[in-house]
């Protein structure tokens, strides 16, 4: 099924994005060796689909939506912006303390 030029998401960015935080924020509260993990992974694999997208976009003109770029820049804001605020709020990440001490 071919997408024309007007098509639009059933839901935007902004809502994309605060469902990333919420996904994320829940998986920080309930473990965050897991969630450090997951969080810098799928940081870096959108970030990289990203920077590959914006390069060809730049070599070749396609007719990928502007939104498209919207929802990719989200996915790499909201696992950063919910371990720098879980960070903050816990003011340490458990699984670097040394138990020994």
């Amino acid at each position: 099924m071919a997408l024309g030029k007007d098509y639009e998401p059933p839901i935007g960015p902004l809502e994309v994005f605060l469902i990333e935080i919420v996904i994320y924020m829940a998986m920080w509260m309930y473990n965050d060796y897991l969630a450090s993990l997951l969080s810098l992974i799928l940081t870096c694999i959108s970030f990289m689909i990203l920077l590959v997208s914006l390069g060809v976009e730049l070599i070749e003109k396609s007719r990928v939506p502007r939104w498209y770029y919207y929802f990719m820049a989200a996915s790499v804001l909201a696992p950063v912006l919910s371990g720098l605020v879980y960070y903050f709020i816990s003011g340490e990440l458990n699984w670097v303390v040394n138990p020994f001490f």
